[in-house]
């Protein structure tokens, strides 16, 4: 009938291709012996520098203290001789530009002797500051194309560590990067200015509660990465997921997950060899990575780790992507971090748990046995509430993009509209606190489960909201409206922020009230009465699928930002600005970078999506759908010059001859969109093309879509869900 197309060769590759599943084996290779081996942590600092250097070091990276100049060279004599032991050759300053991703320049550690030789040198000043190029990222109008000159500065509180390669290995040393004019054109130096300044509005809060032993308190992050293991053959054969991440077309197939059979299932093999050897690989890099678990859908998976200082999760979470993504390909598999690789099925997020901890390492969103009587618990809990009620619009725009667009609202992930969810126990207390008098907790208690040879199973105090954009999950805040493939800087720098200000707020108030003669308890039981009614309009723990919820929200006055254009212009409204600035986490000039850096990969985004969209619907479902209306017309002709009844074939020749022209006008008024020039700002493009191209894409995908269903399954070009999501 045809002939056989680049898709059936990838099955027939896939069907014939042995992976090696043993690279690693932990039976052999004990984890003990892995774990932090390429770091320059505090066990080899302490080995390998001086006393006063390594006090000295320790002091800036667990206190905060600045960093003592005169120590750099000593730190990268050492550094230096702990890299080359593990092969390096190189070492890079890595950077964290506003594309989400990482960057690399690599310098070499030889220097020629004079004499003919090469010595190996790498002093303080290298270790301290490079100076990479920065004409070429964005920087949303802070640098002209003209102007190059960047900065990257040492980021002590983030080890270095060793990534090895075939050849031998490179040191990476974290950075910070900033303009030659001294803007952040990154996304850790915000991160940190915003838990300075979280720490230092904690730390007043601990001095009233006596706790003057306290120097700096931590945000914590335990971010749970999603992720799609597709073979690499489909890749190849899909244009879309090449340049885009994402399937621009593909119909709806047979089976998804509607039998629910996924989820927590067996991880296939080669699947477990790829989630062995990436673990290995963090372990050396000392990622607490902890849980691994098939996901909702058809080749979904997730990774977790355990907690980490804020800062610290966001280079590992960097480092665990790249690790995915570079270990796949090992296996013949490819990772997809896209928040929506497949329609119709569960998209990938990043749940991003949240939580604050002293020096000393007291959480302190832990509420211990009874939260009613822990009035320290009840304080930070209450901040973190009214930042979310007074400030939901800024949460919203942390995870504003063009693919997260695709997830957000559906039902693998919560709404746009951003609620907190307490659960019972916290709830009540919530409510008693509101009516002015807590006198008791809720106990979870235990459930018998009607098998006598099954332990009495210690039941929680409350259930969890899948549902819930910001959730309460035991001793943390779990924010569940991230993006599979955003950097979680974004949001936690924001969470920091309105955080910090709550804590200011809270903080001046009881300060004056004890000035006043109030004890502290009676001023945090009048203080906290007033907020929690003020916030409470942001609560809500029931099922936040519901159409019932959205016009409760409306109701309640929540903003409701269904798209990320509409989310974009929140971070240069006035009270934005001010917040920031309050803080000294964001200027005015890098508040205005970002909304243009947004605005601008929008557009991007879309672009490439529908010029995409228009290469495969003119080169390969066209031609695919055209030679099969040809087969099925000579069908009609034949049959007709028999005298044999062929309505049938007649009426699915005109199904498909409707479908082809409907296909063939629908490229053309997307190829119309695309290519019109919209006028104004990055910002006036951005909703042109929310507004003309993404309908125009639609339409376009859902006949394409069609005549899959339709058009002979051995002429069609594209690898279809069903192939790709469980040919394994």
């Amino acid at each position: 009938m045809g002939t056989s197309t680049v898709r059936q060769d990838a099955i027939k590759t896939i069907a014939t291709t042995h992976h090696d599943l043993s690279r690693i084996d932990f039976r052999t290779t004990h984890i003990k012996d892995l774990f932090g081996v390429n770091v320059f942590g505090e066990d080899e600092q302490r080995q390998r520098l001086p006393k006063p250097v390594f006090k000295a070091l320790q002091k800036t990276i667990k206190l905060g203290v600045p960093l003592d100049p005169t120590v750099a060279d000593a730190v990268a004599s050492a550094m230096k001789d702990w890299a080359i032991e593990h092969g390096a050759t190189h070492y890079t300053h890595l950077f964290q530009p506003l594309t989400g991703l990482t960057a690399e320049k690599h310098d070499s550690f030889v220097n020629p002797s004079g004499t003919g030789g090469g010595l190996a040198e790498f002093s303080g000043k290298e270790l301290i500051q490079g100076e990479p190029d920065a004409s070429s990222f964005p920087s949303g109008g802070i640098r002209a194309t003209f102007e190059a000159r960047g900065y990257t500065a040492w980021d002590p509180t983030s080890p270095a560590y060793i990534r090895e390669n075939p050849n031998g290995a490179t040191l990476v040393i974290p950075t910070a990067f900033v303009s030659w004019t001294g803007e952040a054109l990154d996304k850790k130096t915000p991160l940190l200015r915003s838990m300075e300044a979280l720490s230092t509005q904690a730390i007043r809060i601990l001095k009233l509660f006596g706790h003057d032993n306290v120097k700096k308190v931590f945000t914590t992050v335990g971010p749970e990465q999603e992720y799609f293991l597709i073979d690499k053959n489909f890749l190849y054969a899909r244009p879309d997921l090449i340049t885009s991440g994402r399937t621009l077309f593909g119909a709806k197939p047979p089976k998804g997950q509607e039998l629910e059979d996924q989820y927590f299932g067996t991880i296939p093999e080669r699947v477990l060899a790829c989630m062995a050897d990436c673990e290995a690989e963090m372990f050396k890099l000392g990622i607490p990575v902890k849980t691994r678990h098939n996901e909702v859908a058809p080749s979904q998976y997730e990774i977790a780790p355990i907690f980490e200082d804020s800062n610290l999760a966001c280079d590992h979470n960097q480092l665990t992507m790249d690790v995915m993504r570079r270990t796949a390909e090992k296996y013949g598999l490819v990772c997809l971090l896209h928040e929506k690789p497949f329609a119709g099925i569960n998209g990938s997020g990043k749940h991003n748990n949240f939580s604050m901890a002293t020096d000393s390492g007291e959480n302190l969103l832990n509420p211990g046995t009874n939260p009613h009587d822990n009035a320290q618990f009840l304080v930070f809990c209450v901040a973190v509430i009214r930042a979310v009620a007074k400030y939901p619009e800024l949460l919203r725009v942390t995870v504003a993009s063009a693919g997260n667009d695709h997830r957000l609202g559906a039902n693998e992930a919560p709404p746009a509209i951003m609620s907190i969810f307490l659960g019972d126990q916290l709830q009540d207390v919530m409510d008693q606190l509101e009516a002015g008098a807590l006198k008791s907790t809720k106990q979870g208690g235990h459930m018998e489960v009607g098998v006598t040879v099954l332990p009495k199973l210690p039941r929680d105090a409350g259930d969890r909201n899948r549902t819930s954009p910001f959730a309460f999950t035991g001793n943390k805040f779990e924010f569940r409206a991230v993006g599979s493939w955003f950097s979680i800087a974004g949001p936690n720098t924001v969470l920091n922020t309105i955080v910090a200000e709550s804590l200011d707020y809270i903080a001046t108030q009881l300060e004056t009230a004890i000035k006043g003669g109030k004890p502290l308890n009676k001023a945090i039981q009048d203080l906290l009465q007033g907020i929690i009614k003020e916030s409470k309009k942001v609560v809500f723990n029931g099922d936040g699928y519901t159409d019932e919820w959205h016009a409760e929200a409306e109701k309640r006055g929540l903003p409701n930002l269904k798209n990320a254009v509409d989310a974009f212009p929140i971070i240069i409204r006035k009270d934005s600005i001010e917040l920031f600035a309050k803080y000294k986490v964001f200027s005015e000039r890098e508040l205005n970078s970002r909304y243009m850096i947004f605005s601008e990969s929008y557009v991007k985004t879309i672009t490439i999506e529908a010029n995409t969209m228009l290469a495969m619907a003119k080169t390969m479902i066209l031609p695919a759908a055209l030679k099969y209306q040809t087969e099925v017309a000579q069908a009609v002709t034949s049959t007709k010059a028999a005298g044999v009844e062929n309505t049938a074939q007649l009426d699915l020749l005109k199904e498909l001859t409707a479908t082809i022209t409907g296909f063939q006008a629908a490229t053309s008024a997307l190829c119309k969109a695309v290519h019109h020039h919209a006028e104004g700002d990055a910002y006036a493009h951005a909703k042109y093309a929310r507004d003309a191209v993404v309908p125009k894409m639609v339409d376009l995908r859902t006949l394409g879509d069609k005549l899959e269903t339709i058009v002979s399954d051995e002429l069609w070009p594209l690898p279809t869900y069903r192939e790709m999501l469980f040919i394994k």
